[in-house]
């Protein structure tokens, strides 16, 4: 592993429990960046869907990604994924991209290709608030504060018709169910770095509780492991 980052916040869990809106308010709290890494699964699911490649053809997706690039502008916030230079933040959301975005994340050479990237963010950034399904496991698994999020389906099924709707995106919850069961069951079978609680982390069940009320106790958790 490359030299570690000085501090280090991860946020790992499953789909719709709330993970990149708290990351995203934790970080502009303490005054830093929040990676997305989703998203960046997400971009190369795009790549897939958008250029015929097949979801598991891991070799293929990890050489294409290489040779366009896949990075963040940080200047707006949340920060824009950029694919080959192309803004793909408001496509990476669409349902066809969630449909097959586990079955890319399984592919032990896409995984490699992006962990290395997460780890180079890592270490640009002294203060970093990283999200995703493995960043505390596998990516960053000596990170200072470790955070791991759940939720009930039903409230997790919920929260995602809401953001898909709001992006103008016409979806029913049946749709979105099944689009998170499935993931679910790809993302925690996976035999590379698949989803599962890391060892010390704080577990916070998000779902009765509001965005605000989560990032407010995780605020108070990092703040008192942050060097004086």
């Amino acid at each position: 592993m490359t030299s570690m980052p000085r501090f280090v916040v991860t946020i790992d869990g499953a789909a719709g429990t709330g993970k990149t809106s708290v990351a995203q308010e934790l970080a502009r709290r303490l005054g830093t960046d929040c990676l997305d890494t989703g998203a960046m699964y997400r971009a190369i699911a795009v790549l897939s869907v958008d250029q015929g490649i097949a979801p598991d053809d891991g070799v293929a997706l990890a050489k294409l990604i290489q040779e366009l690039g896949i990075r963040f502008d940080w200047n707006h916030e949340p920060a824009s994924i950029l694919l080959g230079g192309v803004d793909v933040s408001s496509r990476i959301r669409d349902l066809d991209v969630s449909g097959v975005v586990s079955i890319v994340a399984k592919q032990p050479e896409v995984r490699k290709v992006l962990v290395e990237q997460q780890r180079r963010i890592g270490e640009e950034h002294p203060l970093l608030v990283t999200e995703g399904r493995d960043q505390g496991s596998i990516v960053f698994p000596d990170a200072e504060v470790r955070f791991f999020l759940e939720a009930k389906m039903d409230e997790r099924t919920k929260r995602r018709v809401k953001q898909l709707r709001e992006s103008g995106k016409n979806v029913e919850n049946s749709q979105v169910l099944q689009d998170i069961s499935e993931r679910d069951k790809i993302d925690s079978t996976r035999t590379d770095g698949p989803l599962t609680c890391p060892e010390g982390a704080i577990v916070i069940d998000t779902s009765d509780k509001t965005m605000m009320e989560v990032v407010d106790s995780m605020e108070q958790s990092v703040r008192t492991a942050l060097p004086t």
